[in-house]
């Protein structure tokens, strides 16, 4: 110790004592900076709360509260969508700026495109529900704290614009890192085109011939083509990588979910096989019952309805975010709309397949899915298909609610959706409190060009018409 110190002492009039504390500062063991990937990685992480919510469930009226009844009966207040950009969009923005990615984490050029991608389905997860966000001057940091509210519309626009530019940029190679496709950047090229067709077709009631034009634009650069190229995000059987309704249900032992009686009541009567994985049979008399929606009486009961399946609160359950069973609902509405070719024949063709790789994404086979798609009601019909499709696409959807709410916002299927204590589904979430004093300019800019200068749940969103 005593000569470590004289020594210290003697260096004290030589310059390179600066590099000497450096060096005893630094672990060389541990880079000083995140990678490209490790960046993509980090935001890939945030993936799972685009659905597991309560709130979404509850906007979709998928599940129903068993006690404490609050969030299911619609209260006004603002959401906050801070996170969102703290988190995944700030850490794939620093990707996008970078001038330091390696090519020993693959091409550069792919790990930009995979940054793109993701951006822009976080981006559009963030317009759908709140509408009009920051977008253009988003994610500027100390350049910007006050960054302008961008309409829909231009959102949108852009996005189509990012996902385009991301399919054109991928070259032949992998990345590394990669939690979700393991680096397999061809299923990233098919993902892009895939999510920029199901953005196209949001724009159904609002710019139709944009939506048809981004539409086949997305289709013919190729978009997934089976259940193996499905978004899911994979959890883990441990604490550090669980599922969040695990945590819940089984850690917490909250036993505060059933299933609705509305989606029971489209299942059970055409045996469904998915609904034996949706829900566990009733604790009393093993049925399948379903909970009305915000029902406030007889509270708690956990023994006469149908709670959260087990498959689905599994620790290691996965999070399915987008789907080969969407891909195929989407373009068998496409053909019953003339966007493709193919007429009601096209469109009776997807339509099945789409429950079938539903069925088989849901319960590992396709055992039911004919005899379903035979059923009175389910069975493709020209004269209602729309309502068919967007039905059974609520039901495929399951557990993604902010996705199945914004379908149902667009085509008004299901229409037997309920209004718990008066209350309707909401249009759209409030932004958060915060923003009326941290963005006070462009935050009222925003609420009075699009929402008639009302921060409601009740105002619409742009393509909502």
């Amino acid at each position: 110790m005593k000569k470590l110190y004289i020594f210290l002492l003697a260096c004290l009039p030589l310059t390179a004592c600066t590099d000497f504390e450096d060096d005893i500062n630094i672990n060389k063991n541990q880079p000083s900076q995140a990678s490209g990937t490790q960046l993509i990685a980090n935001a890939q992480l945030y993936l799972p709360g685009l659905s597991s919510s309560p709130t979404g469930e509850f906007l979709a009226q998928y599940l129903a509260e068993t006690q404490y009844p609050g969030a299911s009966l619609y209260p006004e207040g603002g959401t906050n969508f801070y996170g969102l950009y703290q988190g995944p969009l700030l850490n794939l923005q620093e990707v996008l700026n970078s001038q330091q990615l390696s090519t020993l984490d693959g091409p550069i050029s792919n790990q930009l495109a995979v940054a793109k991608i993701l951006r822009a389905y976080f981006f559009w997860h963030i317009t759908d529900r709140w509408g009009d966000v920051p977008y253009s001057e988003a994610l500027q940091g100390k350049e910007n704290f006050k960054p302008k509210y961008d309409s829909q519309e231009a959102i949108y626009n852009g996005l189509f614009a990012e996902l385009d530019e991301a399919n054109n940029m991928i070259v032949a190679g992998n990345i590394t890192n990669d939690i979700i496709y393991n680096g397999d950047i061809n299923k990233w090229k098919k993902l892009g085109n895939t999510i920029r067709m199901l953005m196209a077709l949001r724009l159904s009631e609002v710019a139709p011939a944009k939506g048809q034009e981004e539409f086949n634009k997305a289709l013919t650069a190729g978009i997934i083509t089976s259940n193996s190229d499905n978004l899911v995000f994979k959890h883990l059987a441990n604490a550090n990588n669980q599922n969040y309704w695990f945590g819940q249900i089984v850690n917490q032992r909250r036993e505060w979910w059933a299933l609705t009686e509305t989606l029971v009541n489209e299942m059970k009567p055409v045996n469904d096989p998915r609904l034996a994985v949706y829900g566990n049979p009733t604790k009393t008399g093993a049925q399948f019952i379903g909970l009305p929606f915000g029902t406030t009486t007889g509270l708690p009961n956990v023994t006469n309805y149908s709670l959260l399946g087990s498959a689905v609160h599994a620790q290691n359950a996965p999070v399915y975010l987008v789907t080969y069973a969407q891909a195929l609902f989407a373009k068998a509405e496409a053909a019953k709309r003339g966007w493709i070719s193919g007429g009601d024949e096209e469109a009776k063709k997807n339509y099945e397949l789409a429950i079938q790789n539903s069925i088989s994404q849901w319960t590992g086979s396709t055992t039911g899915a004919s005899t379903l798609i035979s059923q009175s009601g389910v069975a493709y019909n020209p004269a209602n298909a729309i309502e068919q499709i967007a039905t059974q696409r609520w039901i495929h959807l399951f557990m993604h609610g902010y996705e199945a709410w914004a379908e149902w916002r667009r085509t008004g299927y299901p229409d037997n959706l309920v209004a718990p204590a008066g209350a309707a589904v909401p249009n759209r979430q409030g932004y958060p409190a915060d923003e009326s004093f941290n963005n006070t300019e462009n935050y009222n800019t925003a609420l009075q060009r699009a929402f008639g200068g009302n921060n409601s749940q009740y105002g619409k969103v742009w393509w909502d018409k």
